[in-house]
């Protein structure tokens, strides 16, 4: 009697999966998940593909409850059965696809590509997360992702953008708000870019009636220092801003709101009194070319770097330069809670800060709370 070869056994194997009772497949399932992901002493790629056909047809038998752990399993996997994690990964099913499209080695840039222009929102934002993201993927979910997929592509600090990528992405955010404030927002976005952004985003919209400020050389003007906020308007303020504060909301979502929305009253009370500087010093710090005071003064706010870099890219005044936001962010990174907090309400901020009109002094943190 001759033996089998391998090959005619697993051909066999194959065949008996596919007329096994749909027990016994989640159970050979599960086996053979535990072979993979426990086999450390084994040669990863020969196992790999010994399974793979096994599996193909496992796939087809069991419920989606197994495949959502076999996916789970698999993308943790530095060498998986390539063509099961391809079919995970084009699974209608978002929860059985994104974790294979979020984290699975095994997936090519030619077949993260073809599911991204195929699938759906949620399959591509996990694709948009992965770290790291070829740029040929990049560059496919900026011109047929959803604009949550884009987002997520800003916010995915290991995607690296190509040329391509950026005016592809300046495209879509000349009818897109929130994606332009993303990628203005995003600490690497070249100033070439991130000016290009503001001039298209500063251009007259249909039927406003506004024009952009424009320089003798053609180029759009950086806006002016706005007014500071009238007695009146800290007086509306503050209020709401103590409460919220007693209540535990007055946070980062909330001074980002703020920042993102030009309520500067709002702000700088919030400034004021999250990090119990007097409303001079806010003020000194938010008109002060230089960013290292205010800095300072939203990490004495106890502030996370994202709102930090939104009060600095919302301010009136000239925008931050890439190298700018690069210092800022190393000097937010550095500074201690404790040095901040002194600095701002007691040293050398507070030393330099001018009086105003006098009507705002009064207003400190631990007044009329």
């Amino acid at each position: 009697m001759m033996a089998s070869s391998p090959a005619d056994t697993l051909v066999e194997l194959e065949d008996a999966v596919a007329t096994c009772p749909l027990d016994r497949c989640t159970r050979i399932l599960s086996g053979i998940l535990q072979l993979l992901t426990s086999s450390r002493d084994r040669p990863q790629e020969l196992l790999a593909n010994v399974t793979d056909g096994v599996l193909l047809r496992l796939t087809e038998r069991v419920g989606a409850g197994a495949l959502i752990d076999l996916s789970t399993a698999l993308a943790e996997l530095k060498v998986a059965p390539p063509k099961t994690v391809r079919r995970l990964a084009s699974h209608r099913d978002p929860q059985v696809a994104c974790p294979v499209l979020l984290s699975s080695q095994s997936l090519s840039a030619a077949d993260l590509n073809s599911i991204a222009a195929a699938t759906g929102e949620r399959q591509q934002c996990a694709i948009a997360a992965r770290a790291p993201i070829d740029p040929p993927v990049i560059e496919t979910l900026i011109k047929v992702g959803a604009r949550s997929a884009c987002i997520a592509l800003i916010g995915n600090t290991e995607a690296r953008f190509s040329d391509a990528a950026y005016a592809a992405l300046v495209e879509r955010c000349l009818t897109d708000g929130e994606l332009t404030k993303a990628l203005t927002l995003r600490p690497d976005t070249p100033d070439t870019v991130v000016r290009e952004l503001l001039s298209t985003s500063a251009a007259p919209k249909s039927g406003t009636g506004q024009k952009a400020a424009v320089s003798p050389r053609g180029a759009t003007a950086a806006p002016n220092i706005a007014k500071l906020p009238c007695a009146a308007a800290y007086a509306s303020a503050r209020p709401e801003i103590v409460a919220l504060n007693r209540i535990g909301k007055l946070n980062d979502s909330a001074v980002n709101r703020f920042a993102i929305r030009g309520e500067t009253a709002n702000l700088f009370t919030a400034l004021s009194v999250l990090s119990g500087a007097p409303l001079d010093i806010v003020e000194h710090v938010m008109a002060d070319e230089d960013c290292e005071g205010l800095v300072m003064a939203c990490r004495a706010s106890r502030l996370n770097w994202q709102t930090t870099l939104a009060i600095l890219s919302n301010r009136s005044g000239a925008r931050l330069s890439f190298a700018q936001r690069e210092r800022a962010q190393r000097i937010f990174e550095t500074q201690l809670l404790s040095t901040s907090q002194w600095t701002v309400r007691w040293g050398q901020i507070a030393a330099s800060a001018k009086p105003s009109d006098g009507t705002h002094r009064a207003a400190r943190v631990g007044d009329k709370q």
